[in-house]
């Protein structure tokens, strides 16, 4: 029989609600075999169960931490980001039942709302397929633009300056790079996809307060004293990841002398697919496009300062930041309109010693924070998801043996070692003044300004990474 489940809380008590009415929420509650309704609920879902199976689901959840009385899945998780809710439906299409602790994943009305991300998201190739795969793609296409071409102009006005390097995707036989996702929507289709996938359940927490893996298993508290134990846990939870530190995966730490800042615009002149990265000497300012809108073009903007530059920028009203983005584009894109909302973030870096130990798999941020330089960030947090699902893949056994996150471990070894050098070597190469790397940097320039071929291995060395690639991320139709 299909079941309408809600966990809940009333008179600082928890347990489980069952219906077999299909509501928005059940809104009726068994605490200790007394029925009333529900002050707090912390998720909802649908599940097919047995009569005989009701009885010891309802059984209450208030017990000591490492007490029997935990809710039991094949996975869970901790967080749902982007990179963490594509890889809880990734690790779904591997056979694996998966539950999400996080905030903001309850339905509707109930959970709390998500702070709105400002930021878009550049997905390239790989990362397109891998939406297409999960069920996604045709839920964010529409508010999607692609990349036709990157452009890189050296705006350092050194004593050696590059020429105008352009790379168009029809070069490399490509419809586009990838596309330009606005955040918000994105995490929206995922969400979606997972509310829909009957081998995810959705739990709605203000966060994992307390991991504790062991031989056997690994059990998960929440900030609601609600337990949850697996026999595998992914972190998702960001890069102060309460799940990372348990399993006992130390990090490396570093900071850069720059902050982003991020907003959208509107704009006169067209984009053409065309994303623009100007090297700057205290980093890049980097337009990327946007769909037009009823009001015409619209790009979106990451612009690297130093902090106090930031935050003077920050504080400017919305007309002298215009005028100061219309200097520094000298054109580019006409008038500015239609301003957005903008935010500013710190540029740091972290990476873990590894991704999978002692029945944890680390996703996304809690794996690795790069800075927003060659569109890597996400798209990294995407590979995690794939293969992780890859290690998981025809399993039958234990998803949380050494042999499953050491599988993992290795997949994903090459591909961080590789864009985590590659992408701080092109910042610092930006911040330092040294006349011979500087000339070294203008020289590999002119090259590709000059080879198709240069050009052509440069955007496959950008947009493959070292090894296989994972099934779900296997192209399908161009889009």
């Amino acid at each position: 029989m299909q079941y309408f489940w809600a966990v809940g809380a009333v008179g600082g008590r928890r347990g489980l609600a069952l219906s077999t009415v299909a509501e928005p929420a059940p809104r009726f509650f068994r605490q200790i075999g007394a029925y009333c309704s529900v002050d707090t609920l912390y998720a909802f879902g649908a599940a097919p169960m047995t009569d005989a199976t009701v009885a010891s689901v309802l059984e209450p959840t208030d017990r000591p931490f490492g007490d029997t009385g935990h809710r039991h899945a094949d996975v869970v998780m901790a967080g749902a980001g982007p990179a963490g809710l594509a890889a809880a439906l990734a690790v779904a299409q591997a056979g694996q039942r998966v539950t999400v602790l996080a905030p903001g994943v309850g339905p509707a009305g109930l959970a709390p709302a998500r702070a709105i991300d400002l930021r878009t998201t550049a997905v390239l190739g790989d990362g397109i397929a891998y939406l297409q795969r999960l069920g996604v793609w045709e839920r964010v296409a529409a508010v999607s633009a692609p990349l036709a071409g990157i452009r890189l102009i050296d705006d350092r006005n050194g004593w050696f300056r590059a020429p105008e390097v352009l790379f168009r995707a029809a070069e490399t036989g490509r419809v586009a790079f990838g596309y330009n996702i606005p955040n918000a929507p994105l995490v929206a289709g995922l969400l979606a996809a997972a509310t829909e996938n009957a081998a995810v359940t959705l739990i709605e927490t203000r966060g994992v307060v307390r991991a504790a893996p062991s031989t056997e298993s690994v059990v998960l508290e929440t900030q609601e004293g609600l337990f949850f134990r697996a026999k595998l846990a992914i972190a998702a939870d960001g890069r102060a990841s309460v799940v990372r530190a348990a399993a006992g995966i130390r990090t490396r730490e570093w900071s850069y002398p720059q902050t982003a800042l991020v907003v959208s615009f509107g704009h006169s002149r067209p984009h053409d697919g065309i994303s623009t990265e100007f090297h700057r000497a205290v980093g890049p300012f980097t337009t990327v496009p946007l769909p037009d809108d009823r009001w015409g073009h619209a790009s979106s903007l990451v612009w690297v300062e130093t902090p106090d530059e930031a935050a003077r920028l920050m504080a400017l009203g919305d007309d002298a930041f215009v005028v100061a983005v219309e200097r520094r584009l000298g054109g580019l894109l006409g008038r500015l309109r239609n301003l957005g909302p903008r935010a500013k973030f710190p540029l740091k870096g972290l990476m873990a010693t590894t991704t999978g130990r002692n029945r944890v798999a680390l996703i996304g941020e809690a794996a690795h924070v790069v800075p927003p330089i060659g569109a890597q960030g996400l798209n990294l947090g995407f590979r995690d998801g794939a293969a992780l699902a890859e290690a998981l893949s025809g399993l039958n056994g234990d998803p949380g043996d050494a042999v499953v996150t050491t599988r993992y471990a290795r997949a994903r070894a090459a591909d961080l070692v590789s864009r985590e050098i590659g992408i701080d070597l092109l910042n610092r190469a930006l911040l330092t003044n040294m006349a011979p790397l500087q000339a070294m940097r203008g020289l590999g320039l002119h090259a590709l300004a000059n080879s198709p071929t240069l050009r052509r291995a440069a955007v496959e060395m950008g947009l493959r990474p070292p090894g296989p690639v994972p099934a779900l991320m296997q192209p399908l139709a161009e889009v």
